[in-house]
């Protein structure tokens, strides 16, 4: 695959997503590279969809170390529980914030995020990393985030 996007203006989340999985599909079972393919990701979907910040968070021992990202600096380490992205890997699911000042504890990383989902990457079982999305706007993500971007990590697994 080449290393643009092919994307159709003017569709719905959902179709964006499955426009977009099969070109990130091609592009990351041909590398090997962690790295080269979780920052490939990001940007893509920062290009797809127009988000905030998207990064990746890896567990380190006892913590979630920043890993590749696309938007403003970014909080480095987050404990287990903390915030929407340790939240995310203590619990082991997708969490979806509408409002990321009603989420108790959240971390401020940028004052400018106002709404938040976090997707865990599973590897045998057990949390190896999440995909941390932002927006700018209130209640920017629904069921078809939620679905598209858990179904982008399932393939992300095979990276770890």
């Amino acid at each position: 695959m080449s290393e643009n996007l092919f994307l159709t203006p003017g569709l719905a989340r959902a179709d964006h997503y499955a426009e977009l999985y099969p070109q990130l599909e091609a592009l990351t079972t041909t590398e090997s590279d962690l790295t080269a393919n979780l920052a490939n990701t990001a940007a893509a979907l920062r290009q797809a969809f127009g988000f905030f910040w998207v990064g990746f968070y890896l567990v380190k021992a006892d913590e979630l170390v920043l890993g590749p990202f696309q938007g403003p600096i970014a909080c480095t380490r987050i404990r287990r529980g903390r915030g929407v992205c340790g939240t995310s890997w203590a619990e082991a699911r997708t969490v979806l914030v509408p409002d990321v000042e009603a989420f108790p504890g959240h971390i401020a990383c940028s004052s400018d995020s106002k709404s938040e989902i976090v997707v865990p990457v599973f590897k045998d079982g057990a949390v190896v990393a999440v995909l941390d999305v932002d927006s700018d706007q209130l209640d920017d993500f629904d069921a078809a985030d939620q679905a598209g971007l858990e179904r982008l990590m399932q393939l992300a697994a095979a990276w770890f």
